[in-house]
């Protein structure tokens, strides 16, 4: 009976490593790839600045958009990318106002929102 729960603990444990390997390489925000630089945009009290890549991911798939955003006040300009999207060529940038950002029609929060296409239906 110990052998059977031991192989039990073992077996989940396994899979919860496999699936938080899969999440870090597949659906987490922060390892999305670079992509080449097109525009960034500073909020009007100069606090955010939103810069934006264009991912190509080769000839089989379409470009993406990732839209990052640079903390300026803080100590070490911390980033963190808020939008990304696929199938999108280009982007267009509009600040709404300090801390609020359109990005192609997204509107979003720098401080608590992000998009993300592989979410959008849930």
């Amino acid at each position: 009976m110990k052998k059977i729960r031991i192989i039990i603990y073992a077996a989940v444990a396994g899979c919860l490593i496999i699936a938080f390997t899969i999440w870090q390489l597949f659906f987490n925000p922060r390892h999305l790839p670079s992509g080449d630089y097109i525009s960034q945009s500073t909020s009007p009290n100069g606090k955010y600045t939103v810069k934006i890549y264009q991912s190509n991911g080769g000839a089989t798939t379409d470009f993406a958009i990732r839209g990052e955003v640079t903390y300026n006040n803080k100590t070490f300009n911390k980033t963190k990318n808020i939008y990304w999207n696929h199938p999108q060529e280009k982007a267009s940038v509009k600040w709404i106002n300090q801390d609020t950002v359109n990005i192609s029609g997204h509107v979003l929060n720098v401080k608590k929102d992000t998009f993300d296409f592989r979410s959008e239906n849930e």
